[in-house]
């Protein structure tokens, strides 16, 4: 029971992060039609900016101005570079994101260096949100905070106490996410801004003739989706690292999303984003063999491949192919996604 709930707890931070890098690109691909592979680049630069923020005046005035500074630069860039390629259809739009990638990866090294840097999450963030304890006596239950030191020791050698602590920064991920979740539904749906940015993709002449300037809502709206890459650049990078790879280890994954959940779909990114992340991380932490596993499934191996070497690999070893593997069956069986309207 214990490992079940660290694991769905840590399954749901991750899904969630990954929900928060993947909100912006379905807000993106939805409003605009674009795919942008420099999503995940925006997503490094917010920690990286953010982290050097929080060098001079704090990490909180860092978490607020450093999406800004973001938003700047992705809508700066729709501006300059990609409105001049959006009427070429896209295929060049695809290229000059691809291009922008490789460009941004290149300055962060230029700037911050090869090595990652030690973004340090404020003293309120550094602690333990709760602490899981699990007691043969007592059952599993939750401390706030860490529990004292007497509590995780078992006075009776035939009691059995173990105490997992869950991080605060976990915990402030996963806020932060669904904070974002209610504030974009609210935006698109509940606002006036929301029905002229979504006027703006379907009826653009329309828009335009009520007096509305369409190629700046574009931007904004591009603007837009590179801050939410940003600030979920700024969580991750105090959750785990903030180096010049971590584009790279979430770029295909946020991909997996959108197209999992369905293009343009922003339920669809969250549900996805949460499946992805809770299967992952119990794939992570199994250590069955595929062999046994599908054994437990009752299904027929052939003697001659049970010395095979893959059905010898663990699940734990196979688990960052499984995301893969999801968008293959996805594209597959439904190729519009769990909640999507068009086909991707």
């Amino acid at each position: 029971m214990e490992f079940f709930t660290i694991s769905m707890l840590n399954g749901l931070s991750y899904g969630l992060l990954l929900f928060m890098l993947s909100s912006g690109l379905t807000l993106i691909f939805s409003m605009m039609g674009v795919l942008n592979f420099a999503h995940a680049s925006f997503y490094m630069l917010g920690a990286y900016i953010a982290y050097t923020i929080a060098r001079f005046i704090g990490f909180w005035p860092g978490l607020i101005l450093a999406p800004f500074v973001v938003g700047a630069l992705g809508a700066f860039f729709e501006r300059v570079c990609l409105r001049r390629v959006h009427k070429f259809g896209h295929v060049p739009e695809l290229l000059i994101t691809f291009g922008l990638s490789f460009v941004v990866f290149e300055l962060v090294i230029l700037t911050w260096g090869r090595i990652g840097v030690e973004f340090l999450p404020p003293e309120s963030l550094r602690g333990s949100a709760f602490t899981i304890v699990n007691s043969s006596l007592s059952g599993l239950h939750f401390v706030a905070g860490a529990a004292p030191a007497a509590m995780c020791v078992a006075t009776d050698s035939a009691v059995h106490i173990a105490c997992s602590q869950f991080p605060a920064t976990r915990a402030f991920m996963m806020l932060i996410a669904l904070v974002m979740l209610l504030a974009l539904w609210l935006l698109l749906t509940r606002t006036r801004v929301g029905l002229v940015i979504q006027s703006a993709l379907t009826h653009p002449e329309m828009v335009e003739a009520l007096g509305h300037n369409v190629p700046r809502v574009l931007m904004l709206v591009f603007g837009a989706g590179t801050a939410l890459a940003g600030l979920g650049g700024i969580i991750g990078g105090i959750t785990f690292v903030t180096e010049p790879g971590m584009a790279a280890a979430v770029g295909s994954v946020i991909f997996v999303v959108v197209v999992v959940g369905g293009m343009g779909s922003l339920a669809g990114a969250f549900v996805a984003s949460l499946l992805i992340g809770v299967i992952q991380t119990f794939a992570v932490g199994s250590d069955a063999s595929l062999l046994s596993l599908a054994r437990g499934l009752h299904m027929t191996v052939a003697p001659g491949l049970v010395d095979f070497s893959l059905f010898k690999l663990t699940i734990a070893q196979v688990a960052p192919i499984l995301p893969y593997l999801f968008l293959v069956l996805i594209l597959i069986f439904r190729p519009k996604g769990l909640l999507g309207t068009r086909e991707g």
